[in-house]
């Protein structure tokens, strides 16, 4: 075999970056761009890919869930962060030690290294671009959140993608995350898992939902390390 040892995909929100609060302010504007009508109460984001969540929402206020009503919400979302990219890094920052993390990494000819993301891909490359982290990882070999609805079918999708590489074996891809549905898709999808403890979800969480290695953040790269080679 040649080329990188591990593929390593990493989530964004909470893990590497975080806004709290933003992502519902853009579906909020969203919602009233496509449907001309105010989003009704909160809806749960954590770690769901964005079919999930676009899914919900129809729902809910009543609207036939089919791919083109779907596709409308999807693309006003687009178009809501498009327009806000730049409030996006006042609202937002990135989270200790993400960037240096990323930064090894890159550098590590062992390591190849994308993202898989809940959110559409042209959000997830705003987030990344706003803080000058974009370039750090492989978008060929990332999956997002209008790719499928499950997140552990997102693992294959982004494996299939760096087939190119070579073949990744199950204990040769790793997914950095910080959610329940982040360790739902590493066990479902059989590879392994380094969980943070950066979002909403405590260390007990994330163990309880399977996570073996948990740790508290991404600042201390040795740990950090250490869990990627022996996750």
């Amino acid at each position: 075999m040649t080329g990188p040892e591990l593929l390593v995909l990493w989530d964004i929100d909470n893990t590497l970056v975080t806004a709290r609060g933003f992502g519902m302010r853009m579906y909020r504007e969203a919602f009233l761009d496509a449907f001309g009508r105010e989003l009704d109460g909160p809806v749960d984001l954590g770690g769901r890919t964005e079919l999930d969540v676009v899914g919900e929402i129809l729902r809910r206020h009543g609207i036939e869930h089919t791919d083109e009503t779907s596709r409308h919400l999807s693309d006003a979302l687009a178009n809501s962060f498009h327009a806000r990219r730049d409030d996006y890094p006042v609202h937002a920052e990135v989270l200790p030690g993400a960037r240096q993390a990323l930064e090894h990494f890159a550098a590590d000819p062992r390591v190849h290294q994308g993202v898989l993301t809940a959110n559409l891909r042209s959000v997830a490359l705003i987030k990344l671009e706003s803080f000058g982290l974009a370039h750090l990882v492989d978008w060929d070999v990332s999956a997002f959140g209008d790719e499928h609805l499950d997140r552990a079918e997102l693992v294959t999708i982004a494996r299939d993608r760096a087939r190119h590489l070579r073949p990744f074996a199950d204990d040769e891809v790793v997914l950095i995350g910080d959610t329940p549905h982040d360790v739902h898709a590493a066990v479902t999808a059989g590879v392994r898992l380094v969980a943070v403890a950066t979002g909403r979800s405590s260390r007990q969480d994330l163990h309880r939902a399977g996570a073996r290695v948990v740790i508290d953040d991404l600042s201390d790269l040795d740990l950090l390390t250490t869990g990627v080679w022996a996750a």
